[in-house]
């Protein structure tokens, strides 16, 4: 790992706020939800909240004067400020709510290290900002070791995001990948429906992962998986090959280069969304 002091520190921070994060979605599965409306069939819920505040307990501790953007409670801080942490509490709700554990809860300091937590797997996915590491919890309660992650193609499993809105229609819908022969020949597709995906791209649990949509480098939702992906080795871009950042479009993120043009070559280059 790096010998940055200060960003090694701050990949610690991002473990501490994450598990913080786990623990509270953990301690909440299986009661009863109080839910929040966000309009568009979307909406949060008590355990989101909880545990955005647990997050944030943790980030405002150790450097309480860098900004935050949490999914629940918005901006804290200047919007443009050097140091932001991105906040995705839990990602999955729909999946929570309902008594699935496929979530996740993402946290990334923006252009540094970041750590996305499987709240029920006991697994940290994190990275320092050059390598990625899976950490999990050992026998004890204590840490069980860091491993670096390794992505590999071998399973043949691709992640594609179908919830709306899909941005890119009609030219693209990650939809569509699914009626492709050349993907149904190639590749075996899985719906997560939570950004825990990319985490299983980095670990080499998944071959690819793509949804379509604009600019997802400073999302809440996209920013961890995106940072652990990219520092893991994987090959990362938008959904028509170009880079990340607000000429891009959507994601693709592959395990090599072989997976990463099949899969580009299975989507029609439509024009940039703006």
């Amino acid at each position: 790992m790096t010998n940055s002091k200060a960003s090694l520190d701050d990949a610690e921070i991002a473990i501490a706020a994450a598990r913080a994060g786990a623990e509270a979605v953990r301690a909440r599965y299986g009661q009863r939800l109080t839910r929040i409306d966000k309009g568009a069939g979307d909406f949060a819920t008590d355990a989101d909240v909880a545990a955005e505040e647990a997050i944030l307990d943790v980030i405002r501790a150790a450097r309480p004067e860098d900004a935050v953007h949490g999914e629940e409670g918005g901006q804290q801080g200047a919007a443009d400020a050097v140091r932001q942490w991105l906040v995705d509490p839990l990602c999955g709700t729909l999946n929570y709510a309902v008594g699935n554990m496929l979530v996740a809860v993402n946290v990334a300091l923006l252009n540094g290290p970041a750590a996305v937590a499987d709240p029920f797997s006991g697994e940290v996915f994190f990275t320092d900002g050059e390598t990625a590491w899976v950490r999990r919890d050992g026998d004890d309660g204590g840490d069980g070791g860091d491993t670096q992650l390794v992505p590999t193609a071998a399973t043949r499993l691709v992640d594609v995001n179908l919830d709306p809105p899909f941005p890119g229609a009609p030219g693209f819908r990650s939809v569509d990948l699914l009626a492709h022969p050349g993907f149904v020949e190639r590749f075996r597709p899985r719906v997560v429906s939570t950004t825990l995906a990319l985490a299983w791209v980095a670990a080499g649990k998944r071959a690819a992962y793509v949804t379509d949509g604009g600019d997802l480098t400073e999302s809440v939702h996209f920013a961890a998986g995106i940072a652990l992906c990219q520092a893991a080795g994987c090959v990362v871009t938008g959904v028509d090959g170009a880079p990340l950042g607000q000429a891009g479009r959507g994601l693709v993120v592959a395990s090599d280069p072989e997976t990463h043009g099949l899969l580009l070559s299975m989507i029609p280059r439509a024009r940039p969304v703006r």
